[in-house]
């Protein structure tokens, strides 16, 4: 059965990856780049999110899903959607519309937005079609598009959502310890964090758990490991939002 698309909606995806070597937090862009064929005058040359039209027969989720797999390869990372953007000058900028012509893009799309969440080392870049590259956050490249407005909102959302709830266990590794749960908050939020009480009030969370192993390979005195335990992060929401009610 032939997917036909949707001429005048898309998704558009803010992939977060944060690099554990770096302590940074990163967001992947592909390069756009566009030469016209008369007197191979450049007519792009920049960086934008990766986004595609959605398909009649597919929700949104699974669109956004779509296009995290091209780019990356992975499925069932975390994502959220959480804004639509649908400016009608957005597509409209001089130095996007050559771009806009040979994608057939409708000059009156709207985009809905989503954010995924992952570790950069889950994503293997070498021979990627998109040419994709990793940027931090705070150093981004020259962008097309309004794809400067949809991270900025991503991130703004992102530093909201990480004060309310678990996610930032996405970015970290099964085992951890509380220096890198602490690194990957003063990344996000870019702030400094007091070491001691940040470990004072993660290590009485009952979803953080100590384990009987401890880091290898360091040259420091190595640190206790921990994880994070979803159920029980799950049944103490729950029971929380019923005493709520």
């Amino acid at each position: 059965m032939e997917n036909n698309i949707i001429r005048n909606i898309s998704v558009d995806c803010v992939v977060f990856g944060y690099d554990t070597n770096t302590k940074s937090l990163n967001i992947l862009l592909i390069k756009r780049y566009l030469e016209s064929k008369d007197n191979s005058e450049i007519l792009a040359d920049d960086y934008v999110l990766t986004g595609l039209h959605i398909y009649e027969n597919e929700t949104l989720d699974e669109s956004a899903a779509r296009v995290l797999k091209e780019l990356t390869g992975l499925t069932n990372i975390y994502k959220k959607q959480f804004k639509a953007f649908g400016n009608p000058k957005r597509l409209m900028d001089e130095k996007d519309l050559p771009w806009v012509k040979i994608e057939e893009f409708n000059l009156r799309t709207i985009t809905i937005a989503y954010y995924f969440l992952l570790k950069t080392e889950d994503v293997n870049l070498k021979n990627n079609k998109h040419k994709a590259k990793w940027f931090p956050v705070r150093e981004l490249p020259k962008l097309g598009f309004d794809h400067k407005q949809i991270i900025k909102e991503a991130y703004d959302d992102l530093k909201i959502k990480c004060l309310s709830e678990p996610i930032i266990f996405e970015l970290l590794p099964d085992k951890f310890t509380i220096n890198d749960v602490q690194d990957v908050y003063q990344s996000i939020l870019d702030i400094e964090i007091d070491n001691r009480n940040f470990r004072r009030k993660l290590i009485n969370k009952k979803y953080i758990i100590p384990l009987d192993e401890k880091q290898v390979g360091v040259s420091k005195k190595p640190a206790q490991l921990y994880m994070f335990s979803k159920d029980i992060y799950e049944k103490i929401f729950q029971k929380n939002y019923l005493i709520s009610m």
